[in-house]
C-alpha cells in the first residue's frame, strides 16, 4: 500500500468515463456527487440483501466456470457478474470510482488521501466501530453538505474517498483490488453504461 499513488487512478477513472461518454457535456458538481450518492445507496441495497463479495466462489468461478471460452475478456466480465457485481464491495468501488472520476475531471489531487490511507491506516477503521453499515453511509453522503463553506470542494472530496476507505478496511474489505476489477469491467462496456446519465 505503500507505493500506491492514488492520482494515477484517478486519471484512468477519467479516462474510462470519458471513452464512455460521461462528459460529453458540461454538468455540475452536484450532479457527480448525486451519481456517487447512488453508488453509496446501491452499497447499502447489497448489504440489506446481505450480497457480499465470495473470494472462494470468485476462485473457483475463475478457475473452471468459464474454461473454453475464446476470450479472455468474455470469461471476466462472465465472473464479474456472477460473483463481484451488485456486491457492497461492488458499491463501495462504484462511489470511489465516481469520486475519482469528479476529481481527475476538476483536477483534485488525490495526495492528501495517499498519505491518510498510508499512514493512518488504523485510525480510518476505528472511526466506524459503533456505527451500523447505514449510518456509516449516512455520515461519508452527507460529508460534502456539511463541509459546505467550512472546507474547500478538494478536501471534501479527499476527505469522502478516505472515508470510503476507512469503512472498507472496518469491514475487511480489499478496496483497491475491488477498484482495479471494477474499473476494468467498465472499460469493456457500452457508451454510458447503457444508461441516460
Amino acid at each position: 500500500m505503500s507505493n500506491i499513488d492514488l492520482n494515477i487512478l484517478r486519471d484512468q477513472a477519467y479516462k474510462i468515463a470519458c471513452d464512455h461518454g460521461f462528459h460529453d457535456k458540461e454538468l455540475s458538481n452536484e450532479h457527480f456527487l448525486c451519481l456517487v450518492i447512488s453508488e453509496l445507496m446501491e452499497a447499502v441495497e447489497a448489504d440489506r440483501k446481505g450480497k457480499r463479495f465470495d473470494k472462494g466462489k470468485y476462485e473457483y468461478n475463475e478457475i473452471t466456470e468459464c474454461q473454453g471460452w475464446p476470450a479472455t475478456e468474455e470469461k471476466f466480465i462472465n465472473v464479474f457478474n456472477r460473483c463481484i457485481k451488485d456486491t457492497v464491495e461492488d458499491g463501495l468501488a462504484d462511489a470511489v470510482i465516481r469520486l475519482f472520476d469528479l476529481a481527475g475531471m476538476r483536477n483534485i489531487s488525490l495526495e492528501i488521501t495517499t498519505k491518510d490511507m498510508v499512514e493512518n491506516t488504523g485510525n480510518m477503521a476505528e472511526l466506524y466501530k459503533y456505527k451500523t453499515f447505514t449510518e456509516s453511509i449516512y455520515a461519508i453522503s452527507t460529508l460534502v453538505s456539511r463541509y459546505d463553506g467550512l472546507y474547500d470542494f478538494p478536501t471534501a472530496i479527499n476527505d469522502m474517498i478516505t472515508s470510503i476507505w476507512g469503512l472498507a478496511k472496518y469491514l475487511d474489505i480489499d478496496l483497491l483490488w475491488h477498484i482495479e476489477q471494477k474499473m476494468m469491467y467498465n472499460q469493456f462496456r457500452e457508451k454510458m453504461h447503457g444508461k441516460k446519465y
